[in-house]
């Protein structure tokens, strides 16, 4: 059995599945196979678990349901007093009350269900429904590129500490405000810097102030030049960003989400830089100089930019590949400064 909140899987239609599907689709974030038969598959399967589709019981085994009416909703819920893994329903046309109400149902009585998906909007809001959402989402390999990013649970980016090593008055500028649609917590912001493969956390105004109120949905992401990671592992220029992109929310555990974006502020305003350097490489970003603009400490405490000093240490993610076309990484050699 599955053991996370969260799964994504895979439909394997036929006996076998070729390598490159395969690791394309763990790559994607899919932890598991369903299949309409036995798979004779001669690819190393690495542990991923196989669930069968079929009328029979056990804990490898699942039921499929295509989803028209309400008598097949019905379907579902009998088929979840059955010795399964799961229930998979496919619905004709998508609409979300039907899936309510068989997510609250599933989940009054402790058992899993799933939903098939193929397109990102689909995946996304079987994901969302009821806060919670179903159990796990099962794709076409048609699908597997757009799973990437939504497999509805939380992924890890590698942080390590900066020490800052420049701080300087970057005359007046336009910066960038990114209001998203979600909630942020206290320690969550977005990874941003000048640099293609050196990016800074950059705090959201989620702490208190004498001086303005919190803006919880809200990053002040720096001037309108500057890089942010996306899910997808691309590039955006914080100019370019508008409703409804989506944006990755980063904590100072690593761990990252992806959020909507809702609206963002572009307006001129005093800029400074902050330059720093880690074991891996160097980099800087251009912020708009104000006590509620802050970056994040190894040890998860935010630190204004107004305090920042020169020595003092900040979290960054960095990249191997430091080239990028159009927020693609490329093999070849740019100089950044």
């Amino acid at each position: 059995m599955l053991t996370e909140d969260k799964a994504l899987l895979l439909h394997v239609s036929g006996p076998e599945i070729s390598e490159r599907l395969l690791n394309d689709a763990v790559a994607a974030g899919v932890r598991g196979l369903v299949t309409d038969g036995p798979l004779s598959t001669a690819v190393p399967l690495n542990g991923l678990p196989v669930f069968e589709i079929s009328e029979g019981e056990g804990e490898n085994k699942a039921r499929w349901i295509k989803v028209a009416g309400g008598s097949d909703l019905d379907r579902a819920v009998a088929a979840s007093t059955s010795r399964l893994a799961f229930v998979v329903v496919e619905c004709s046309d998508w609409k979300i009350i039907p899936l309510e109400n068989l997510i609250a149902e599933f989940r009054r009585r402790g058992r899993r269900l799933y939903a098939y998906a193929d397109s990102k909007e689909q995946i996304e809001t079987a994901f969302a429904i009821l806060e919670r959402g179903v159990d796990g989402v099962v794709i076409p390999p048609s699908s597997v590129a757009e799973a990437r990013g939504n497999s509805g649970r939380t992924t890890k980016l590698a942080l390590e500490p900066a020490e800052v090593t420049r701080i300087v008055d970057a005359g007046v500028g336009d910066r960038a405000c990114v209001d998203t649609t979600s909630q942020l917590e206290v320690g969550e912001g977005m990874l941003v810097g000048s640099k293609g493969g050196f990016f800074f956390l950059v705090h959201g105004e989620t702490i208190p102030s004498e001086y303005i109120a919190t803006r919880p949905f809200r990053v002040n992401a720096g001037a309108v030049h500057s890089y942010t990671l996306t899910t997808d592992g691309k590039t955006r220029y914080l100019s370019e960003i508008e409703p409804p992109d989506r944006v990755t929310i980063v904590s100072s555990s690593g761990a990252s989400r992806e959020a909507s974006v809702g609206r963002v502020k572009i307006e001129r305003r005093p800029l400074v830089l902050v330059d720093a350097r880690s074991g891996t490489g160097s980099g800087a970003v251009i912020l708009q100089k104000a006590e509620t603009i802050r970056l994040m400490r190894p040890g998860g405490d935010a630190v204004s930019v107004t305090e920042l000093k020169i020595g003092d240490v900040v979290l960054v993610h960095t990249e191997t590949a430091r080239a990028r076309h159009f927020g693609v990484e490329v093999d070849e050699h740019i100089d950044e400064k």
